[in-house]
């Protein structure tokens, strides 16, 4: 149950992704401009089943490093098991991406899985100017701006919310592994969510995941964003087989701006 948990932001960020799509001049690149994030920003949450904690989540931006000519927000997301479930489950999940830091898209991804017995390690060059994405198992055509599961959260946090009415869908693409996937995100309104990191009015989304022509079941994965210039996740709920499993924020550093949602 535990490989359920280590993997529920590894979802959920990668649902949460915007790619729209402009081949016009594939040399001349979009500016975003922004102020929800900067480097030295750390994010820490707890992954919860009930009222046990099983793991740890923490997003980073450590540094900015130039890739491909340009300069890029190097961005580590980490899931680790607690201590008390290592002998249970050991979890220590490693994914990093190279964020654009004008355009806010991906130079490149890697995923490195340890899950009790389980390894994966996976990496994807983007290249995007040709459009194609040059991974460890193939080559293969992407739209412009697409995202990698990591950086999709980045993105989405530079994205305005405010225009948007309770059920109003955003269409979105994000790759992984050998395809793009197709989804929707359902604006759900606002509401006030309190996490041990504080109490926040929040942007409440549903990611509806599209694949093999079919959507997962309503409700599956709820995420609740501060509602304010920096979006950061306060809480993502993920729907089990029995219950539901939270990750929530308990610490928050070197934030580019005021949190104006906290109460």
């Amino acid at each position: 149950m535990y490989k359920v948990m280590s993997i529920i932001l590894f979802i959920l960020m990668g649902n949460l992704v915007v790619a729209p799509i402009d081949s016009s001049n594939s040399t001349d690149f979009r500016k975003i401009e922004h102020n929800a994030f900067k480097v030295g920003e750390r994010l820490t949450f707890d992954l919860n089943y009930g009222f046990i904690t099983a793991g740890v989540a923490e997003f980073h931006i450590p540094k900015i490093k130039r890739i491909s000519g340009r300069e890029a927000y190097h961005v580590t997301f980490k899931v680790n098991s607690v201590a008390t479930f290592d002998a249970l489950y050991r979890v220590r999940d490693t994914y990093e991406t190279y964020i654009d830091v004008d355009g806010i898209f991906p130079w490149r991804f890697e995923q490195h899985i340890r899950e009790g017995g389980y390894t994966r390690d996976f990496s994807a060059f983007f290249d995007q100017r040709k459009m194609k994405a040059k991974t460890s198992e193939g080559e293969y055509e992407i739209p412009q701006y697409v995202n990698d599961i990591v950086s999709a959260f980045y993105y989405a946090r530079t994205l305005d919310f405010s225009t948007l009415k309770i059920n109003d869908k955003i269409n979105l693409q994000n790759f992984y592994k050998d395809k793009v996937y197709d989804l929707d995100v359902v604006y759900l309104g606002k509401e006030i969510v309190e996490v041990e990191a504080g109490k926040f009015e929040c942007i409440k989304v549903e990611p509806l995941v599209q694949e093999g022509g079919l959507f997962k079941h309503e409700g599956d994965i709820v995420i609740w964003l501060s509602n304010d210039e920096l979006k950061i996740p306060v809480r993502v709920r993920t729907k089990i087989i029995i219950g539901y499993i939270d990750a929530e924020l308990t610490k928050y550093e070197n934030l580019s701006g005021e949190l104006t949602s906290k109460r």
